[in-house]
């Protein structure tokens, strides 16, 4: 599996930036798809995630309202539109890919928890 993020950058508090990640060579079950950061301290925090089996969305609940995530379904992309970022918002951003899990019903863990990961891009928020 490859992931390729694209789209971060540094803008001023209250603006937006859009995420993007190319995915390839897919094998298996790995229906979850979403986004952590890594923040300068070293800590992780699972932003956004996409179960493509039924396209529920599940998000932080510090970006709710803020960030949407989006999947191109044709072209295996998948997007984080990011607006009213605060300074806390800085971090590196990982697209990510896993299987999703059971619990009395399918659902998709953290993408922090994922097992595929890019090579991240870094948003700085002023």
């Amino acid at each position: 599996v490859q992931l390729v993020e694209s789209g971060g950058g540094s803008v001023q508090a209250g603006g937006s930036l859009r995420l993007s990640c190319t995915a390839s060579g897919f094998t298996g079950s790995n229906n979850c798809m979403g986004w952590f950061r890594r923040f300068s301290g070293e800590e992780r925090e699972g932003v956004a995630a996409i179960y493509t089996g039924n396209g529920t969305t599940y998000y932080h609940e510090s970006v709710k309202g803020r960030f949407s995530l989006s999947k191109d379904n044709a072209k295996s992309n998948l997007h984080l539109q990011m607006n009213s970022l605060k300074p806390e918002d800085t971090a590196m951003y990982y697209c990510a890919a896993g299987p999703e899990r059971y619990g009395g019903t399918w659902y998709c863990p953290p993408a922090d928890e994922y097992n595929y990961r890019g090579q991240g891009t870094q948003v700085t928020v002023s």
